[in-house]
């Protein structure tokens, strides 16, 4: 063991693990009800691998009190949102849309696509403010090796992305045998991972579609790829609020949780008058 180790504590060891709830091609690893309390202010996570003709269109949908955060490995996705953005995302390209008080968008995939989107769940003084979002193209994305800095920083690399604080989100690649220890910041009592590709110890084997989740602590993680691996890593400091959820919202209480669904109403029905939505 490193002395870095011993002076954060030791490894963490890994606290829940799961393989989700699979739906076609996209993997439910989280949700706000059932892991996300754990880990928040990570609240959700899915694990998708689309493919072919008949790859799904997503439809116009809402949030509130959240940011979603895509991380697009393979093909290319096109998204449209209600404040007027759209484009196509393309592989290695970073999707960061904060919902606030409300916004609905939809993508369509037409070949590929494989990846991550995950939820954040907005601390108070966000979860109502004005949505916006903010596309990265691969190379706008931070890099510190082995890891892609999706949100927060990492060593000499920081996230073009202006998040809530106290929240790293790495995309990491490791070789086969290549060894790499992962210390947060001392205030990051929340760590997960979840693996897409290859297998990797940290200690306990960890294998492609699986999502683990560390004990509460500051703890280092150390990590060793048994072959060519990526997977994704999230720290941050605990979401100190209750989750309080909608159907596609998460807010940190009721009063906020109306102001997003009215929000969500009101432009559910521009988008009906104007023929997007039925």
């Amino acid at each position: 063991m490193s002395a870095v180790l011993e002076t954060r504590g030791g490894e963490r060891a890994i606290a829940l693990r799961t393989r989700g709830h699979r739906h076609g091609p996209i993997t439910r690893l989280v949700s706000p009800s059932d892991i996300g309390e754990f880990i928040k202010p990570f609240v959700f996570l899915d694990l998708f691998d689309i493919s072919g003709p008949t790859a799904p269109n997503f439809g116009w949908h809402p949030h509130s009190g959240i940011a979603t955060l895509t991380v697009l490995h393979e093909g290319a996705v096109e998204y449209q949102e209600t404040t007027g953005v759209k484009g196509i995302l393309p592989a290695g390209g970073i999707e960061w849309m904060q919902a606030g008080g409300g916004v609905w968008h939809t993508g369509a995939v037409s070949q590929r696509a494989k990846g991550f989107q995950l939820w954040i769940a907005l601390p108070a003084e966000l979860e109502n403010s004005p949505s916006k979002s903010h596309y990265l193209s691969p190379d706008q994305v931070s890099e510190e090796k082995p890891a892609r800095v999706i949100l927060g920083s990492y060593g000499r690399a920081k996230s073009a992305i202006h998040s809530p604080e106290r929240i790293n989100y790495l995309d990491v690649q490791l070789t086969a045998g290549e060894r790499w220890t992962y210390e947060p910041p001392q205030d990051h009592d929340v760590a997960w991972l979840a693996v897409s590709e290859g297998s990797i110890r940290t200690p306990e084997p960890v294998s492609a579609g699986e999502f683990v989740g560390f004990e509460e602590s500051n703890g280092a993680l150390s990590i060793l790829a048994d072959q060519p691996s990526r997977f994704v890593l999230g720290s941050a400091a605990k979401h100190p609020h209750n989750l309080v959820l909608g159907q596609y919202s998460v807010h940190t209480s009721h009063a906020a949780l109306v102001a997003g669904e009215s929000q969500i109403q009101r432009i559910g029905n521009q988008l009906v008058t104007a023929g997007l939505l039925r």
